[in-house]
């Protein structure tokens, strides 16, 4: 039942990160084209698109971290599970728990970060965009990740219950 729960999910999530990560990049780097020509061809620059650049760059980064999740392609220091491969199943389970903590923590102070934003009111420079938005790209993240670890530990625990039966 949970397997096929996480797996409605993992297709659903894998939809959201690839389109959307998709469509920013290349509105980012179509934007950032056009300022270029402009920029060495007729002498203009667009001020917006800087701006444009820069929240597709935070955008990306924080929704590619549920991708990264879902990869297992975080940033691990493996010299120790080298060193003691008896050490690779706790070690796993360590970092997974530690991503889980910090996926929770995004999710609790993004949404306080977002609130703040809101009742502020500001905006982005140029664009004029309700900080808001950007900041509520925070608890979105640390949702996603969170059901991205919840799918890894599974995959994780039903391997480990796997190997022991063959064993």
């Amino acid at each position: 039942m949970l397997g096929k729960v996480l797996g409605v999910l993992d297709k659903i999530l894998t939809f959201f990160e690839e389109w959307t990560l998709f469509i920013a990049v290349m509105i980012a780097l179509i934007a950032l084209f056009f300022n270029v020509v402009l920029r060495y061809g007729f002498n203009y620059s667009l001020a917006w698109s800087e701006e444009l650049v820069r929240e597709v760059i935070i955008y990306t980064t924080l929704i590619g971290c549920s991708a990264a999740v879902k990869a297992r392609s975080m940033i691990k220091i493996d010299a120790s599970v080298q060193l003691l491969p008896a050490l690779k199943t706790p070690l796993t389970f360590f970092s997974n728990t530690v991503t889980l903590i910090f996926a929770v923590m995004m999710i609790y102070y993004g949404w306080k970060m977002a609130v703040l934003q809101a009742v502020t009111n500001q905006k982005t420079i140029i664009m004029q965009i309700p900080l808001v938005y950007i900041f509520s790209i925070l608890p979105l993240m640390g949702g996603m990740m969170l059901i991205r670890i919840i799918q890894v530990f599974y995959e994780d625990i039903t391997d480990l219950m796997a190997n022991k039966q063959e064993k």
